[in-house]
């Protein structure tokens, strides 16, 4: 019985809701594919324009629809992306075979058309305005774009939670939290939303409506990997990048409560021991050294004072993405879909400080003329419980709660 080969890299590419045809794919020499956490998601192919036959062909405009499909034959393929072609780069080499690159980004791109000045509140009559949650608020301009809201229920609770807490003990604060988009695009709008609440925005291709899904995901909860890579084996290479440029042992903020005429002290940090958040709260009163120890407070890093229905939303936006920046890295391997941004990949033969679980924050796929290979950029977020604390910060190193050195 025949056998067919274990890697046969395969890929489909249609424009304008129809396959391109034989000739057009008979010029295409490198098809790349990135998707992010942070933009729009690209695809890029390479045409050989012998002749230029392919310089004003109706099919390689801007605006038209364009997916793209990738895998091994004989399996089915998996539709990795759907958005429209943006853009179109033509070569006219002194010598050799002009080219003609088509590059095509996904609907994300759409919310980065335009400046807007709007609010986002609830106006009740003979009462006030009120703000309405973070979730509502991104559910409203995601749809105003034609894309489909897709919120994570952990990230959409806590939105309405730290709501519900803030009107509880200032409901004339609570009200200045309105939510105003002052001369921003809706992505960077969203973006800055996203951030406050520890979100990742990103449209995610693998559901329906293809390429019209914008998911706001709360990545604490997702732990699980989808692939596994061992060094010398499936990881082809692997580069990771230890700093401690940035880390803080925490974010502290100052909160006035007008109804009783009171300031406090919010600090956020992280527990090694726990795999937890820490939030402290102090009488503004008290010196934060009295409070917490002078070699505490010089680790905090001090955000702006704010009411008590921002104080959560800037303190988690400040301590994310300062915990989820110590430890990175970049690697490749064979051709592999199940490595997609958002996703946990673990990897294996690294020692002890650098193996363990990655969340992917970009991921490459390739097709060319060396074959079918994925690269990838990563982060070892927090709560993997691998990254050690800092010396002189909270005590002594630790490794998954295991005290070091």
């Amino acid at each position: 019985m025949a056998r067919f080969p274990a890697y046969a890299p395969e890929y489909l590419i249609e424009i304008d809701g129809r396959p391109i045809p034989p000739e057009l794919r008979g010029c295409v020499s490198r098809i790349s594919h990135t998707d992010g956490m942070q933009g729009a998601d690209r695809v890029e192919f390479s045409v050989a324009n012998e002749g230029l036959r392919w310089l004003d062909h109706p099919l390689l405009q801007v605006d038209n629809p364009c997916t793209l499909a990738l895998g091994y034959a004989p399996d089915p393929l998996e539709r990795v992306f759907t958005g429209e072609i943006t853009g179109v780069t033509a070569s006219f080499p002194n010598g050799g075979i002009p080219t003609l690159t088509v590059v095509a980004h996904d609907f994300l791109q759409r919310l980065t058309i335009g400046a807007k000045d709007r609010g986002f509140m609830l106006n009740v009559p003979a009462i006030g305005h009120f703000p309405l949650p973070d979730a509502v608020v991104t559910s409203l301009v995601s749809a105003s774009n034609l894309l489909v809201p897709l919120n994570d229920p952990v990230g959409a609770a806590l939105s309405f939670f730290t709501l519900a807490i803030a009107y509880a003990v200032s409901p004339s604060e609570a009200r200045k939290g309105v939510r105003l988009q002052g001369g921003e695009t809706d992505f960077d709008f969203l973006s800055r939303i996203a951030k406050e609440n520890g979100w990742e925005m990103y449209i995610d291709h693998t559901v329906q409506p293809r390429g019209s899904a914008l998911r706001f995901q709360f990545l604490v909860q997702d732990y699980a990997p989808s692939v596994t890579l061992a060094w010398g084996h499936s990881l082809a290479d692997f580069t990771p990048r230890l700093t401690t440029v940035g880390q803080v042992g925490g974010v502290t903020t100052r909160v006035w409560l007008p109804s009783i005429k009171v300031e406090l002290v919010a600090i956020l940090g992280w527990d090694y021991d726990r795999a937890a958040f820490d939030l402290q709260i102090f009488p503004g009163l008290a010196g934060l050294e009295d409070a917490v120890g002078s070699d505490r407070a010089r680790s905090l890093h001090k955000v702006e004072s704010s009411g008590a229905a921002t104080m959560a939303k800037k303190l988690l936006g400040e301590l994310l993405p300062r915990l989820n920046s110590r430890l990175t890295g970049s690697g490749s391997t064979v051709g592999d879909l199940a490595i997609k941004a958002g996703r946990v990949i673990d990897l294996k033969g690294l020692g002890e400080q650098f193996s363990g679980l990655y969340r992917v924050t970009s991921a490459t796929h390739t097709i060319d003329g060396g074959g079918f290979r994925t690269s990838f950029e990563v982060r070892k977020e927090v709560w993997f419980g691998s990254i050690p604390t800092p010396r002189g910060v909270d005590g002594p190193a630790r490794v998954n709660g295991q005290r070091i050195g």
